[in-house]
């Protein structure tokens, strides 16, 4: 018991009680009733921490040695939830990573980079078998895209390196079906959309078909849309003379004519 530590953490004006014990990246957070507070969980907390975990039970608001809400009564279960990930915070845990943060994850940024830019260069689209990454797929000897250099690649990992790549994979991928109340979707300004027309994108259902029927200048009526015919997916970085030759009469004639 003795080895068990304890702390208060400053949570929405109110200092909730945390009980602590162990180290290590493999973490338990144990979470109790009523009338339960941490101490309830001491036995399996000193049980985990001598089996290398790291053990952390809080006090509820209101609980044991945590500060009660000034309005008792009003307490529901997304405040604790709220507790709960603000103490999270503060003891610096983050969420086990999704398939492709792990994925990245065992990788170095110069490494991810090179990998993406060989596969989604390709006119098809690179998918996983049920029991591989998507990192998988590319050859420790495969070489880069003629036209992306080492120069390049080491400007990207070493940006990435900064940043990571968890915020990178949630906007635009993992929030594409969030509802943002937009109500009249339609895009009135002049736009100009420059693809490949080997980009990989064209091979998911439907999309080709979208684009070059012209169905998407429903929505961007004034779109101007030119296929290079040998483009992948990173036109501008393959092809940057031809692109800037693209957009600069555009701008010219369409946005400051």
């Amino acid at each position: 018991m003795e080895q068990i530590q304890h702390k208060l953490v400053q949570v929405q004006g109110l200092k909730l009680h945390v009980a602590e014990i162990g180290a290590g990246p493999k973490v338990v957070v144990f979470l109790h009733g009523f009338p339960e507070i941490w101490y309830s969980w001491r036995h399996q907390m000193i049980c985990l921490a001598n089996a290398g975990f790291r053990a952390i039970a809080p006090d509820y608001r209101g609980y044991g040695l945590s500060d009660p809400p000034p309005v008792p009564e009003k307490t529901m279960f997304g405040d604790l939830v709220s507790d709960l990930l603000a103490i999270l915070d503060f003891l610096e845990l983050t969420k086990t990573p999704g398939r492709a943060e792990a994925d990245f994850g065992r990788l170095d940024a110069k490494t991810v980079v090179r990998n993406i830019y060989i596969l989604f260069s390709r006119s098809e689209i690179p998918i996983a078998a049920e029991n591989q990454e998507i990192m998988d797929l590319v050859d420790l000897s495969t070489p880069l895209p003629p036209w992306f250099t080492e120069e390049d690649l080491a400007t990207y990992g070493a940006l990435y390196e900064k940043s990571g790549f968890q915020t990178a994979l949630q906007v635009p991928y993992r929030s594409l079906d969030e509802d943002i109340n937009i109500t009249e979707p339609v895009v009135e300004v002049p736009a100009l959309l420059i693809m490949g027309d080997k980009d990989y994108v064209f091979k998911f259902p439907g999309m080709e078909a979208y684009i070059r029927s012209g169905k998407v200048k429903e929505f961007v009526p004034a779109l101007d849309i030119i296929y290079l015919p040998e483009g992948s997916h990173f036109v501008q970085e393959q092809s940057p003379d031809e692109v800037n030759q693209l957009i600069l009469p555009f701008l010219n004639a369409r946005i400051w004519s």
